[in-house]
């Protein structure tokens, strides 16, 4: 039977980067995705925020053009226009940045499993006895350690028996090409809770690729229903006369905070099955990169120390504590289905006293807490070759 330090379970961005980063530190690495190609399905907008592009070398040629510019909506479609003397957003061209990061990975000696699938596991002393099903084969492997990065209804964290996400949104976007840009790119966010209840409606323009979707609590609207219709209502916005269809993504988001259980002596969870997604503004990208990069360096001291208290400091309980105010935000956010109570909120933001408010929203840098310092992770990650 194969032997493993560690089985990593999905290869979105948080599975990728904590293969790449333990792989790196010489550990044997089994990465196993359901999918048989990592340009399948991928689920996320791919915005990746200033805090993140500072500190993580993430490939240029990965990335589409910087964004400085952010429109708000209000339900009215008031606007208001904030600029940014920085470049604040770059959109993730993702499938390409998938493949570089699972190359970078392969290279460093990661055994790449596609088209498999976590089916159970059992514990026998310090080890565990993975069965898996690869292309519809039954395989079983053993591992010192298992990584849940199977997303927002992770079966791996249910097995191992840490939390699980209870609240969440769904998100529903199309990927256009052929759209012309006026001005320069663009972050247009609409605040509507007819087409986006409990969240936003969003298009992205960064001068090549076009981002529209909308989200919000399932139980509130038809995802489907309500991105035709917002489709049809922004033409005086965006040119959509011509717009290629690319692509169209769709999915959970949880927006409960990091769970509080999210690791023990066999396993932990990464990712969006950690719930690491910011509850306000629901960005994911910079917590799971902070996260699963902490993880890695975690997991490594763990597996060569065999020290337990090592897991202490992964802790969902000392992530939540750090930003209390966006779960209590995100709480009244969800119970706020009046236009006319937003519209007000949104007039709020554009007088003086509250501009800096909304300017902290788009523009701040503490989406998610400093678990660890860039001098550690930036080595792990991308980089350009």
């Amino acid at each position: 039977m194969e032997s493993f330090d560690v089985v990593v379970v999905g290869a979105g961005l948080a599975g990728l980067q904590t293969a790449l980063s333990l792989g790196e530190r010489k550990f044997r690495i089994l990465l196993i995705d359901r999918k048989p190609s990592l340009n399948r399905s991928i689920h996320t907008t791919g915005i990746f925020v200033r805090r993140t592009l500072e500190d993580f070398d993430l490939p240029d040629d990965c990335l589409g053009p910087a964004v400085r510019n952010v429109t708000l909506y209000s339900p009215a479609r008031r606007s208001m226009d904030l600029v940014s003397p920085h470049d604040e957003f770059r959109v993730g061209r993702m499938a390409q940045l998938y493949q570089r990061l699972l190359q970078k990975c392969i290279r460093t000696g990661v055994e790449w499993s596609p088209t498999t699938k976590y089916i159970e596991h059992t514990k026998l002393n310090d080890e565990l006895t993975l069965y898996i099903e690869t292309e519809g084969q039954p395989r079983c492997v053993r591992t010192r350690y298992l990584v849940g990065a199977d997303g927002a209804t992770s079966q791996t964290g249910a097995a191992l028996k840490l939390d699980s996400n209870r609240e969440w949104i769904v998100g529903v976007e199309e990927v256009l090409d052929g759209v012309p840009l006026n001005g320069p790119p663009r972050f247009h966010c609409f605040l509507d809770p007819h087409v986006a209840p409990g969240y936003l409606a969003w298009i992205v323009h960064d001068g090549e690729q076009v981002h529209l979707g909308v989200g919000g609590y399932p139980s509130r609207f038809d995802p489907l229903k309500a991105l035709r219709e917002f489709r049809n209502s922004v033409d005086n916005i965006v040119d959509l006369s011509n717009a290629k269809l690319i692509e169209r993504r769709g999915g959970r988001i949880p927006v409960g905070g990091v769970l509080r259980r999210i690791a023990n002596e066999h396993g932990l969870l990464v990712g969006d099955a950690a719930g690491a997604v910011s509850p306000l503004t629901a960005g994911g990208l910079d917590p799971c990169m902070r996260l699963s990069a902490f993880a890695a360096r975690v997991i490594g001291d763990y597996l060569e120390t065999g020290d337990r208290d090592t897991l202490s400091s992964y802790s969902g309980e000392l992530f939540r504590a750090r930003f209390v105010s966006r779960l209590w935000m995100r709480r009244v956010l969800s119970a706020v289905q009046s236009p006319a109570l937003i519209e007000l909120g949104c007039a709020l933001f554009r007088l003086p006293v509250f501009d800096s408010f909304a300017w902290h929203i788009f523009f701040g840098r503490g989406s998610f807490p400093d678990v660890q310092r860039p001098t550690v992770v930036k080595p792990t990650v991308f980089s350009t070759g």
